[in-house]
């Protein structure tokens, strides 16, 4: 199975999204509500239907840059943004083709657990340039065993500590406890800043 532009597109297409919560995550937007600075320069990744970018608009942020690599979602959230919304933030990409000025926060929302797992390691070296010195990569992650059988692909707190420490300071590392109830007990809340 190749998880590429095509197999994204066509699940959309097919509405068989079974990860689409149809609203903004609540860990993220308690996450986003604490945000005092309004003018930071954050980054969605992976960002599928979008939720958490039309919480921001709403929660008055307005530099942030949404990428998928499917068309479709980003259309979807075209017409669900404030019509003064950039659409040259809205960024149809290959996460690892992406290229940008550093951002101060990247909004992770279990896309690093939709990649195949061997693509891990290039993950965290993207994430390592795409942010500022300082900069916070936060959101959630599953906590399932990792398995060949996804997307979703899980994976545990040890694991991820491993993989993330080399390059960013671990300042939370969680079991979320907001989660949604099909999610209650299988994601972490994390906050990791760049060292």
């Amino acid at each position: 199975m190749k998880l590429n532009k095509e197999y994204w597109q066509d699940r959309y297409e097919a509405r068989k999204t079974g990860w689409d919560m149809g609203m903004v995550s609540p860990p993220l937007a308690a996450y986003i509500d604490q945000l005092g600075d309004k003018d930071l320069n954050i980054l969605l990744p992976g960002a599928g239907m979008g939720y958490e970018a039309v919480y921001l608009a709403e929660s008055g942020f307005d530099s942030f840059t949404v990428l998928d690599i499917a068309p479709y979602p980003l259309e979807s959230l075209k017409e669900r943004l404030p019509s003064s919304f950039p659409t040259e933030n809205l960024v149809e990409v290959d996460f690892f083709d992406f290229e940008a000025r550093p951002f101060d926060l990247v909004l992770e929302h279990t896309f690093f657990c939709a990649l195949p797992p061997q693509l891990r390691p290039q993950y965290v070296l993207k994430m390592n340039a795409l942010l500022r010195p300082g900069g916070k990569l936060a959101g959630l992650l599953f906590d399932f065993p990792l398995t060949s059988d996804g997307p979703p692909f899980g994976g545990s707190m040890e694991e991820y500590e491993q993989l993330f420490t080399p390059y960013f300071h671990i300042r939370a590392l969680e079991r979320a406890t907001n989660s949604i109830p099909p999610r209650q007990g299988s994601e972490l809340f994390f906050i990791f800043e760049k060292k």
